[in-house]
């Protein structure tokens, strides 16, 4: 590892959550009291790439079925948020099969 990438960056919160090259944020925390949180976390993998961590906790509906339809609408819903968050990065070209 060269010596640009142990410096930490002005958004870096240092000490023990850095480690093994990585530079990590202080997470963000979004409550919706009853309902659920996310946290974000900026990171800089040891590669020099950016990246968000996102951890997301929500209530699931008690009876089977219900719980079953959340987890599938938000399976669905998350892909069209990394697909609006990573417009501007550099994503990899879908070739045509």
């Amino acid at each position: 590892m060269s010596a640009v990438d142990r410096r930490h960056t002005d958004w870096c919160a240092r000490g023990h959550r850095c480690g093994l090259g990585e530079h990590r944020a202080d997470p963000l925390t979004i409550d919706v009291p009853g309902l659920g949180r996310a946290l974000l976390t900026r990171v800089r993998a040891a590669d020099g790439r950016e990246h968000a961590e996102v951890t997301l906790t929500v209530a699931l509906a008690s009876a089977e079925p219900v719980a079953r339809w959340q987890l599938l609408g938000l399976a669905r819903d998350l892909g069209a948020v990394i697909d609006r968050a990573t417009r501007a990065s550099v994503r990899p070209v879908r070739r045509a099969a």
